[in-house]
């Protein structure tokens, strides 16, 4: 019997409380969110992260979230992609993205950093840098540095539409593994589906503001 493939999801982003909610950590949050559409699977913390195992019909899923903070984030990749013999192609790294817009994705078969660290870490450690990858857009701030910026939470507008952004990151993910890296840049990297999120979000905010009164 031919064993089913195996696909790596990884979320990059820092460990512990402090930065959960910030804008750094849009690739934990992107993977939390699949870890509830998908089958529950096995929990684990190996190779310096944590992880869930979850199959379907056409292969097994694991969800990497890297607990070494983001700028090592390839040490914990690498040992997964090596302990469950995934080839780069079939390995997705989600991750926040300044050049893009906030409630823009972008997938891309690979590439350069960028100036990512966590990005450029991974790229180190697998030797390579034809490593598919999910762009969540977070947009630049407009005064002040960037590291304190990636390192802040959003901004009370980014909250209302946060959801929707999650969603669509996750959705262009499971596209991904589905229909393959073509496909899913034909599908999730228009303008139109970005759009529809903002329109979205501005919906529920004007709804917020008629039932405040303000």
């Amino acid at each position: 019997m031919t064993e089913r493939p195996t696909w790596l999801i990884v979320g990059l982003g820092n460990p512990g409380q402090r930065y959960a909610a910030t804008r750094h950590n849009i690739g934990f949050m992107v993977v939390d969110h699949l870890a509830r559409q998908l089958e529950p699977g096995d929990r684990r913390n190996r190779f310096d992260s944590e992880l869930i195992e979850t199959r379907d019909a056409a292969g097994r899923i694991v969800l990497q979230k890297p607990q070494t903070f983001m700028n090592l984030s390839g040490t914990a990749v690498a040992q997964a992609a090596r302990w469950y013999r995934v080839p780069t192609e079939r390995i997705l790294i989600i991750y926040d993205d300044l050049d893009l817009p906030f409630g823009r994705i972008r997938l891309r078969p690979g590439g350069s950093s960028a100036g990512h660290k966590g990005l450029q870490s991974v790229i180190e450690h697998l030797g390579t840098d034809r490593v598919p990858r999910l762009r969540v857009g977070i947009g630049r701030p407009e005064h002040g540095s960037t590291v304190s910026y990636v390192l802040s939470r959003f901004r009370p507008e980014e909250e209302l539409a946060l959801p929707d952004v999650i969603a669509l990151a996750a959705d262009a993910a499971l596209s991904w593994y589905k229909d393959g890296i073509d496909a899913a840049m034909n599908m999730y990297n228009r303008a139109d589906a970005q759009r529809e999120v903002g329109r979205e979000a501005q919906g529920r905010a004007d709804s917020q503001r008629f039932t405040s009164g303000t």
